[in-house]
């Protein structure tokens, strides 16, 4: 494997490492030896969603592959524009279950509060890239609409935290909403939706740390790879880092053409998680928002696949293969 030349050395601190993050698609390419390229990047698609990725990130990436699949993930396309039937703004019913700002309820027993619309990578993909976030997100007033939405419904008994990415928040920020939670009698686990330690492993410092630690519920964290290229030493430290802290790891994953569309690749991704202390959860297939298709893998293909990897791989390393529909009350096994 021939990885991105190294680039230089980054600063400390997570918020600064986002910061530096490579937001020219120019400049993404140069990095991996791929200047000829920049010309086939559509500005028009730059300007409907900005490209944006750290990079640590990058440094994964393979030097001089234009198919590199992390870079596909991240680096914009023509294939965006196209307007595809069946592709829409809300593929999963996220308007449908709203209940307060910020708050959708769709499963029974589990809420989810949008908690930011920053992520510290737009991956392509993003079944929120149409995401109403200046009116919807949970943290406006302080979180008191969201956690009121919770208390008055005692069903509910697992709240998740997503986005965006929650972990994009300051450390502040997400003890205020778990301060404001304690409050709530029938709340028994919390949940992280989050790519950061993954694209961004610096944010698992000692503030966030301890602030996991403290908390007084069980806490899952199910981060998000779709390629083993993912993982590399930061992230497993990460990892370690997060089950030292009380965290249970689940990876959940996103069936994408020319990322991961191989049983070798989905194999190689469910035993590298693993090695790092993850276990395989969901692998979903792609929700059908407008500027994506070009991901799609076919329902009959992603069964083959799941099948071969039932067959190579031991029960507990397979995950779950899953679409999301609106209006049902769970995910809808394939």
């Amino acid at each position: 494997m021939i990885l991105a030349a190294p680039l230089p050395m980054q600063p400390r601190g997570w918020q600064q490492a986002w910061r530096d993050s490579v937001r020219d698609p120019r400049e993404l390419l140069a990095l991996l030896g791929l200047e000829a390229e920049a010309g086939s990047v559509p500005d028009a698609a730059v300007a409907a969603f900005a490209l944006r990725v750290p990079r640590a990130f990058i440094g994964r990436m393979r030097h001089g592959d234009r198919h590199d699949p992390l870079l596909r993930q991240v680096l914009p396309l023509d294939d965006e524009l196209r307007t595809v039937p069946g592709f829409g703004l809300d593929a999963v019913g996220d308007g449908a279950a709203r209940v307060a700002r910020g708050v959708i309820h769709k499963y029974e027993g589990r809420a989810l509060l949008v908690a930011t619309g920053s992520c510290a990578i737009n991956c392509r993909y993003c079944f929120r890239r149409h995401f109403p976030y200046a009116e919807e997100t949970a943290a406006a007033g302080g979180w008191a609409a969201a956690v009121e939405a919770i208390a008055t419904d005692p069903s509910v008994t697992e709240v998740i935290l997503s986005g965006g990415d929650p972990l994009a928040l300051a450390t502040h920020k997400l003890v205020e909403v778990t301060d404001r939670l304690r409050a709530v009698p029938h709340v028994r686990r919390l949940r992280i939706h989050t790519r950061l330690p993954v694209v961004l492993p610096e944010r698992v410092d000692d503030a966030l740390l301890a602030w996991l630690s403290s908390l007084p519920w069980p806490v899952v964290v199910v981060v998000h790879a779709n390629h083993g290229n993912e993982f590399d030493a930061d992230v497993d430290a990460a990892m370690a880092a997060l089950r030292a802290a009380g965290a249970t790891l689940l990876n959940q994953a996103v069936l994408l053409a020319g990322v991961n569309d191989s049983m070798e690749a989905l194999a190689t991704l469910c035993e590298r998680g693993f090695d790092a202390g993850v276990l395989p959860y969901y692998l979903h297939q792609l929700d059908r928002v407008a500027g994506t298709a070009h991901f799609e893998v076919a329902d009959a293909h992603a069964r083959e696949l799941h099948a071969a990897l039932v067959a190579r791989l031991p029960g507990y390393l397979v995950p779950r293969l899953v679409r999301e529909v609106a209006g049902d009350a769970s995910k809808r096994a394939l």
